[in-house]
């Protein structure tokens, strides 16, 4: 019998459960999840991102590598509520490989990043997931991609 799914996460929560903090940290709310499972989590685009001002000045996009990565950290919160663990100062969360990554439409100042990120599989400490980012109900990012929590070395 798998977990209950959980409801809302605000963002103090988030901060618990995600090493990045500001201004690298691309998850505004979690809308709910469900332990070893999946997680649906909110990304508000507001025209302050700092990447608008040069990724276009005259037509501001999201870049698709920040959806990614919103997606990615939106597995490391449900990732660490899996592990009942908490990022520490010891180890690191990376990227171990982005697959089938599908741009489908530009993401823009004001829009709702929606992200559906489901855990596929765990195999010796690689974590493997598939993401979708939605605005509106219209998909405009998909991938699938691994990431591995490494002790830091010292």
């Amino acid at each position: 019998m798998s977990e209950p799914l959980e409801t809302s996460m605000d963002i103090h929560e988030i901060l618990n459960h995600l090493p990045h903090r500001y201004p690298f940290v691309l998850v505004d709310r979690v809308v709910s999840y469900e332990i070893g499972k999946e997680i649906t989590a909110i990304k508000n685009v507001t025209i302050n991102e700092p990447f608008f001002p040069g990724h276009f000045p005259y037509h501001p996009v999201m870049p698709g590598v920040l959806i990614i990565e919103a997606m990615a950290q939106a597995a490391a919160i449900v990732s660490f509520k899996t592990m009942d663990s908490k990022p520490s100062d010891d180890s690191v969360y990376y990227f171990a490989g982005i697959d089938k990554a599908r741009f489908k439409k530009p993401v823009s100042p004001g829009d709702q990043l929606v992200l559906n990120v489901k855990i596929d599989r765990i195999l010796r400490g690689i974590w493997k997931y598939s993401g979708q980012a939605t605005v509106d109900g219209n998909v405009v990012a998909e991938a699938e991609f691994m990431c591995i929590l490494k002790a830091i070395e010292k």
